[in-house]
């Protein structure tokens, strides 16, 4: 039997919907996630299931290469090959709830290969506070724990082997755009000088499908983490695991990840994003 959808709310106000787990090809890399997500407006700011990139599910943890295991979806790049459609697709399962109250919600989850053989384990908590009349923040924090007997590395298709800056996987934000969004961080713009950077915050502005004007800001990159960030084929951002080399989860050991996301209604500048990074909720 599927779990009802997670609702999170600030206040009065619905803001997310988190789908525990979804009936999906497995080619499409069935996971939690988070869509649709609304500023307090009522724009909605996540796409799920595009035409373009049918495994885009909202807001969501993913990577496309785990110990070998695609748990992104679509095809899997493979060295000196390409993109390679291989039977080579896992889920990240939702296992078990550890609380919940209205703007906050805990789980526990396993990663796990194509013959249901677990990679990872993960505890997952989400909380949604307001930060001012037209703002509010998404919190997610997780911890991922590998096996006492094996380490296991976390690639990307740039690590293995494809070039452009596609080191994408990780915490990956399928946005809901009307046009082409603007992308910046406090000191650079444009999808070709932020992506692969290490800046503190990066912001996207964009019109949803309604006419809506929003902003997104995130930040939460790890020490060897980086900015994928796609606007022109379509409107994405990533805290990016695995960006240029892979990352590993030592054997018993864990990755912790702690990833924030201002949603805000209308179109904010550089000076009006660093005042809401600022502002504790």
């Amino acid at each position: 039997m599927s779990e009802e959808p997670v609702r999170l709310t600030v206040g009065a106000t619905e803001v997310a919907e988190y789908v525990l787990d979804p009936a999906l090809d497995a080619r499409h890399g069935p996971r939690p996630y988070l869509h649709p997500v609304r500023t307090l407006g009522g724009t909605v700011v996540t796409d799920a299931l595009p035409a373009d990139h049918v495994w885009h599910l909202g807001a969501s943890l993913a990577v496309q290469d785990v110990d070998g295991s695609n748990l992104w979806g679509g095809r899997t790049y493979v060295r000196d090959v390409g993109y390679t459609w291989r039977d080579d697709h896992g889920v990240i399962a939702h296992t078990g709830e550890v609380e919940r109250s209205p703007g906050w919600y805990a789980h526990d989850l396993q990663w796990r290969d194509r013959a249901g053989g677990v990679l990872l384990t993960e505890r997952r908590w989400l909380a949604a506070s307001v930060v001012a009349p037209d703002a509010w923040r998404l919190d997610v924090e997780s911890v991922l724990v590998a096996p006492d007997d094996r380490e296991i590395r976390l690639g990307s298709p740039a690590t293995n082997g494809r070039p452009g800056g596609a080191g994408y996987g990780g915490f990956f934000w399928r946005a809901a755009a009307d046009g082409e969004p603007a992308v910046f961080t406090a000191d650079a713009a444009g999808e070709e000088t932020v992506n692969g950077s290490a800046a503190p915050w990066l912001a996207l502005t964009g019109v949803g499908s309604g006419g809506g004007a929003y902003t997104l800001v995130f930040a939460g990159l790890g020490r060897d983490d980086r900015w994928f960030v796609r606007t022109g084929m379509y409107p994405g951002v990533c805290v990016a695991f695995a960006f240029d080399h892979p990352a590993v989860v030592p054997a018993g050991g864990s990755r912790h990840g702690r990833y924030q996301v201002w949603v805000a209604d209308g179109t904010l500048d550089r000076d009006a994003v660093a005042t809401l990074v600022a502002t504790v909720p």
